[in-house]
């Protein structure tokens, strides 16, 4: 059982994880975020994770981290950082254990202690992004840092709930993801990220999500329902995160969520991308990137996806994109870069139960 918890985070993990742009200040940003990389890899080699019960995410956030500094080396700034806070969740849900299993033996009363320390450093994490004026910055790093944020909460809850249900030191691993996400939050709202272009519209994404979580519970059927189970996880995470995010009105976050989940259920049906259409697909990629670049409005979260297609589609290390690179790359230009622009305009008015009320559903995903 102790076995099985162990492969269902971590396949929780990887579920929920899954260019060019136009910047005034981007080389101070660029040396910001490779000292970033050089830290997180030089604690890491002086202090390996040596737990097997976790070293498999040692290698994940080692692999994050060389992904993330080829990204940067390639100018996909954003997929750099994107690949920066998947390595400090993996490498701080890993070491935490390691440090405070021995403190925590005694029960309890001990992870308490341990939790109420976190919760201290996220609080005054949060305070720090909270106060940050994302007037002057690119909406994606505002997504990105907002996104942090929002997992950082229930992570630190869902460590209490695992402590309290089976032992302490399982509660251990959701504190050091819970801590990372919160350490990335805060770097990136430090950046020295200035946009050129004016200010993205941003508003409420609830109608959007609504229309998508009824299409997912649709898709929800076997045989699909079955075979394709971690994408739905994957999906549904991105929908609920998204959902949070607009009641705190993190809007930036939450665009960049709801469109996540949109590549998520795009994914479901996608089919592949053939031999002979994959050189079109990558100039289709190319020309849409230099037309935001061109754009008069911070399309940063698009870029974001487009950075993530482009790299996708090509590797630094000239190794050969799997199938499913192809498809979501293809689905990005499909489907979320569709979803991104409609998401530009006002949003469609919720249905009125009456004319004093709205009702609203929300959907807990089922058989997760």
């Amino acid at each position: 059982m102790h076995i099985l918890s162990r492969a269902c985070r971590l396949a929780f993990v990887l579920a929920v994880f899954g260019t060019l742009t136009s910047l005034a200040t981007g080389q101070d940003a660029k040396s910001q975020i490779r000292a970033e990389i050089d830290r997180l890899a030089t604690s890491l080699k002086e202090k390996p994770i040596t737990d097997p019960d976790y070293a498999s995410l040692g290698s994940m956030a080692s692999q994050s981290l060389q992904g993330a500094a080829a990204a940067l080396d390639s100018g996909q700034l954003y997929v750099s950082l994107e690949q920066l806070l998947q390595a400090e969740d993996f490498l701080q849900g890993a070491r935490f254990p390691m440090e405070k299993a021995e403190a925590v033996k005694t029960g309890l009363p001990a992870f308490e202690t341990e939790w109420k320390k976190v919760s201290q450093i996220l609080a005054a994490y949060a305070g720090e992004v909270r106060k940050k004026d994302w007037g002057a910055s690119p909406t994606a790093v505002r997504a990105l840092s907002e996104t942090a944020l929002g997992r950082s909460v229930p992570l630190l809850e869902g460590g209490r709930g695992f402590a309290v249900s089976t032992k302490p030191s399982d509660g251990l691993f959701y504190l050091g993801q819970a801590q990372g996400e919160a350490a990335f939050a805060k770097f990136s709202s430090t950046l020295s990220l200035h946009r050129n272009a004016a200010a993205s519209p941003l508003r409420s994404y609830l109608p959007e999500l609504e229309k998508l979580q009824q299409k997912t519970n649709a898709a929800f059927k076997p045989p699909r329902s079955i075979e394709l189970h971690p994408r739905f996880i994957a999906l549904n995470s991105a929908l609920k995160l998204a959902g949070e995010l607009d009641v705190q009105k993190l809007h930036a976050g939450a665009l960049y969520q709801y469109l996540e989940a949109t590549r998520h259920f795009g994914m479901l049906d996608a089919p592949s991308v053939e031999t002979i259409h994959q050189s079109a697909l990558k100039d289709s990629i190319t020309a849409a990137l230099k037309k935001l670049v061109d754009s008069k409005q911070d399309d940063s979260i698009a870029q974001l996806f487009l950075e993530r297609a482009a790299s996708q589609t090509a590797h630094a290390d000239g190794s050969a994109p799997t199938p499913d690179e192809w498809r979501s790359a293809q689905v990005i230009l499909d489907q979320v870069l569709p979803a991104y622009r409609a998401a530009q305009k006002p949003a469609a008015p919720l249905q009125l139960a009456s004319s004093k009320t709205v009702d609203l559903t929300l959907v807990r995903w089922p058989y997760t």
